[in-house]
């Protein structure tokens, strides 16, 4: 099998070719800590041998779980924010078919828990109120804001539904193995369980039950998912050149050092939009403090050059842009020849769709590198199992390696405490009244 590629050549047009060879060793050695579990936030690494370690034996209990709980179904709602729905949606995304709602045939995939939005919940439990549904509820401590909301709201409508035998044939826990008021709930009314291990941060769980669960629900083959992150696991598992790992988190370090501090994540199919969403919480959560880190955003074109091009091409120059190029596309659509021409497309007839799209990634490469806009290419053969777990794991590793370079624990996100800590006491929250008290006189 074929793997990603990565092409960093552009850079060097703004970057000191001999800088990064000296820096090469450096970052070697960041990538070995991440593998001897010796940098900072050792204590959540686990998730780098997570390929190696699942076992045949746990993707098949996985799969005939989910095999069972797809049944009589209509919809599967996730529940779950951040680490815990985002890896799961961006791989299902990827994989299900541009109108297929998610997921693969019966049942459909829907989300929840990963925001406040009252419409969205209202909406959703008036979508539900009639279909056959289950939940898997995805939450380490069962107590974060948002999904244990939706989980009490969507819990409700199926107590009034059906009765304790049943209720608990429609509800799984992917919760911490030790404590918890998931787990104490999960155990107390018999839900069927599955574990977050305690060495994986929420935005490295993609390969854990967090995303396999959901995948293997939406009906995609998550034994090839694995085996690609294994594969990648092999490539950037050594301290020789050509580690895409290195290379790419060093081309982004040295693009930081000369003030490019957002980095734009560009893909030419929406399929990848999702991928896109997961890749900026992994990026902006494991960087993004200490008064430092590369601010990730993301672009889908050719949509987005109609709205967002004119900036990238002409705008402040202190941005670069990682582009995911798919090389071969599931389906073949050419161009017919219209007599009349009234558009003046005849020039394209006999082309394959995916051609031209090529050509308008290759015409907008061009014009961004004479606007001076450094580019990162990263090649992924075709979009389907295989290559997005190399993907997610490429990207996983290259972060932890980022983070190493710019000094940082990349594991863990002592800023987003705050936003909660302010919440729980304006909503009056037992224990946060001195810090209610200092935030409604400062209003």
């Amino acid at each position: 099998m074929d793997t990603i590629k990565l092409n960093i050549d552009n850079t060097f047009n703004f970057i000191d070719k001999s800088k990064f060879a000296d820096l090469e060793k450096e970052a070697a050695k960041k990538n070995q800590q991440v593998h001897t579990k010796t940098g900072k936030g050792n204590d959540f690494v686990g998730w780098v041998d997570l390929p190696n370690n699942i076992s045949l034996e746990e993707i098949n209990a996985i799969n005939s779980s989910a095999k069972q709980f797809r049944k009589d179904k209509d919809i599967i709602v996730i529940i779950g924010i951040g680490g815990s729905y985002l890896g799961a949606k961006a791989v299902i995304d990827s994989l299900s078919g541009n109108f297929d709602v998610y997921g693969n045939n019966t049942p459909k995939i829907v989300f929840a828990g990963q925001n406040i939005s009252e419409d969205y919940l209202a909406e959703l439990k008036e979508f539900l109120s009639d279909k056959s549904f289950g939940i898997v509820v995805i939450s380490k401590s069962g107590t974060t804001t948002e999904p244990a909301l939706a989980f009490r709201i969507l819990k409700s409508l199926l107590e009034k539904k059906y009765d304790k035998s049943e209720l608990k044939k429609r509800i799984i826990a992917i919760t911490d193995k030790e404590e918890g008021a998931l787990l104490k709930l999960a155990k107390k009314q018999g839900y069927e369980t599955y574990y977050i291990p305690n060495d994986v941060g929420g935005r490295y769980s993609v390969l854990t039950p967090v995303g396999l669960y959901p995948i293997a629900l939406a009906g995609f083959d998550i034994e090839k998912l694995i085996q690609g992150a294994k594969n990648m696991f092999v490539e950037t598992n050594t301290t020789a050149q050509n580690n895409i790992a290195i290379e790419y988190a060093l081309a982004r370090f040295l693009l930081y050092n000369h003030n490019k501090t957002i980095e734009i994540l560009a893909n030419y199919e929406p399929k990848l939009n999702s991928i896109s969403e997961w890749w900026k919480q992994l990026f902006g959560e494991s960087e993004g403090k200490e008064g430092k880190g590369i601010f990730p955003a993301s672009v889908n074109f050719t949509t987005d050059l109609h709205s967002m091009g004119q900036y990238i091409q002409d705008g402040k120059r202190n941005l670069f842009e990682t582009v995911l190029s798919v090389k071969k596309s599931k389906n073949k659509l050419v161009l017919e020849k219209d007599k009349d021409n009234s558009d003046g497309l005849n020039y394209l007839s006999g082309k394959r769709i995916s051609e031209i799209n090529k050509m308008a990634e290759l015409g907008t490469n061009i014009a961004h590198e004479k606007g001076e806009v450094p580019i990162i290419k990263i090649d992924i053969p075709e979009i389907n199992e295989y290559y997005i777990g190399q993907l997610i794991y490429f990207f996983e590793k290259s972060c932890a390696i980022s983070g190493y370079l710019l000094d940082l624990n990349p594991f863990d996100q002592p800023g987003v405490e705050e936003y909660k800590n302010n919440m729980f006491a304006l909503l009056g929250k037992e224990g946060y009244e001195k810090l209610a008290n200092k935030l409604n006189n400062n209003k």
